[in-house]
């Protein structure tokens, strides 16, 4: 524990509190400054210059990221008939309808991302107060509400990434592994911050990002430059 402890100690240090960092300095960092014993995951803090509070300054989407999340996902489909056959030939780990609702309401949730077909919304949104605390309710925003059920699931297991900003104004993300090289997490960060801005709410005033951190589970916090990377995203 003591020499953990000294190690994440030396990380802590290694990065300046008050510096901007460019986004390639700031991925090495992360990388660098690994101090456990598994595969941490990296993650980002985006402080947008929104207010969730109004409707018109809501900002959420999903993105596909190049390199996945370095995460399995469990999927679950809420579909009928071929379109069941289609989810379950896609890789799904579970497909239902009413029997499916039956077990999410009992609790029985062994999975993170929720698909469902237009039709099988009637039952699904019976499960709101169990989905929605969880972020699992599926949204045709996001192409989790989809006839296109292989598609979604396919994007769902290759890194499909929801993000939706926070009461105070943020949004958090994951963006692949410690394990990842700097130029797979790089294009990763860089593929969010684009589906961020694509984003942008039309509500939103002054500068959009106001602050950006990455940051592996158990690392410091690195700061990003946030006009930096605003210029850097690639439309």
């Amino acid at each position: 524990m003591g020499k953990l402890g000294k190690k994440r100690k030396e990380a802590f240090a290694r990065v300046e509190r008050t510096k901007r960092y460019s986004i390639s300095e700031a991925v090495q960092l992360v990388r660098e400054c690994k101090t456990s014993n598994f595969d941490e995951s990296v993650d980002v803090a985006i402080n947008l210059g929104v207010d969730p509070k109004h409707a018109d300054q809501m900002v959420r989407g999903a993105v596909v990221l190049p390199n996945g999340t370095g995460k399995s996902v469990r999927v679950a489909v809420f579909a009928k008939g071929p379109k069941a056959q289609e989810a379950e030939d896609a890789g799904a780990d579970v497909v239902g309808a009413d029997e499916l609702a039956e077990l999410v309401q009992k609790g029985e949730i062994n999975f993170e991302r929720v698909i469902a077909t237009p039709d099988m919304m009637a039952v699904v949104g019976r499960l709101g107060r169990v989905l929605g605390p969880r972020g699992l309710m599926p949204n045709p925003k996001v192409g989790t509400v989809t006839m296109d059920v292989a598609k979604a699931v396919g994007e769902a297991k290759g890194g499909k990434v929801q993000f939706k900003v926070e009461k105070s104004g943020i949004i958090h993300a994951p963006v692949g592994r410690v394990s990842f090289d700097a130029e797979k997490l790089e294009a990763n960060l860089n593929a969010l911050l684009a589906a961020v801005t694509r984003a942008k709410p039309a509500g939103a005033k002054g500068q959009y990002f106001k602050g950006l951190t990455i940051s592996a589970t158990m690392g410091p916090g690195v700061k990003i430059d946030p006009l930096e990377a605003q210029a850097s995203v690639k439309e």
